[in-house]
């Protein structure tokens, strides 16, 4: 009986250091938008934001001056339109913005100073649970840990 209430006592701190071990190893990627070009009026957002495979966890890192531009996170009818009186998700302005991707889900960004959405200052992209990385680290775990990743998995 005694060792019931040792196994219940201890079992709970065990399962979340475990849980903390596991999801810690999972590691997010950090983009910076533009690449080298940044935040700013004549990149090819387009063709950066194609270069990569984004999953939940990433950051997006937009760099520009401050006051000569920002960053809207955005519904899909106003990244088209390029009108942010509505539709508006997320506002950006301090010139160092991160922006954690925390759901699998579509994004759009803009730039709402006037003019530059309209002149290219904006992309959308697609990001994906990656299941692949989960089964790469439990393949990686020892036999027990994967018992008890798979208990508290269920």
């Amino acid at each position: 009986m005694e060792d019931q209430k040792v196994f219940r006592f201890y079992s709970f701190p065990i399962i979340i250091l475990i849980n903390y071990l596991f999801f810690t190893g999972i590691k997010s990627e950090v983009y910076t938008v533009g690449g080298d070009e940044q935040w700013n009026t004549g990149a090819n957002f387009d063709s950066w934001s194609q270069q990569y495979n984004y999953s939940i966890g990433d950051v997006l890192v937009f760099k520009y001056t401050e006051g000569q531009h920002n960053v809207y996170e955005v519904t899909q009818a106003t990244y088209r339109s390029c009108v942010a009186s509505s539709g508006v998700i997320g506002k950006y302005e301090s010139g160092n913005d991160q922006v954690t991707l925390t759901e699998a889900k579509k994004y759009w960004f803009i730039c709402n100073v006037a003019g530059h959405c309209l002149g290219g200052m904006r992309f959308s992209i697609d990001v994906k649970e990656n299941p692949t990385l989960i089964q790469q680290q439990l393949q990686h775990q020892p036999h027990h840990q994967k018992f008890w990743n798979h208990l508290i998995l269920l």
